[in-house]
């Protein structure tokens, strides 16, 4: 699903439930899965940081030319909450968002999809 032609953008929130805890607490193997959900997806990676939290999770941001894909992890709880915010119409975000719910071994997803930048005229110029 592509944005709408009065957005800019499609900001989709991500409640990832019942997921397989012990990928949740493998920053590689989160890292490998967010970089290939953007790649898969058709995005341009322009940057990413990922951290490893003590005793567990994960959180991380690969930023994109068409803005961005983060993930938080808690494996004690087999949760991810995941946002992936694009605009353009190349990059396919529930494309990356299946991407990673079969990743995450998810069992329980929910998405949220968020229109941002809802202009009404978008041929509008501004002065």
């Amino acid at each position: 699903m592509n944005a709408p032609t009065n957005a800019l953008g499609i900001h989709l929130l991500l409640d990832l439930k019942n997921c397989k805890s012990e990928l949740l607490d493998d920053i590689e193997f989160i890292r490998q899965a967010m970089i290939s959900a953007a790649d898969e997806a058709g995005a341009t990676i322009v940057g990413e940081t990922f951290h490893k939290f003590s005793p567990l999770g994960v959180t991380g941001i690969i930023a994109i030319a068409e803005s961005h894909l983060c993930i938080h992890t808690w494996p004690e709880y087999g949760y991810a909450a995941v946002d992936i915010f694009t605009c353009g119409e190349e990059f396919k975000p529930y494309g990356a968002a299946d991407l990673l719910i079969e990743s995450l071994q998810c069992e329980g997803p929910v998405i949220t999809e968020v229109r941002r930048g809802v202009i009404a005229d978008l041929s509008a110029t501004v002065v």
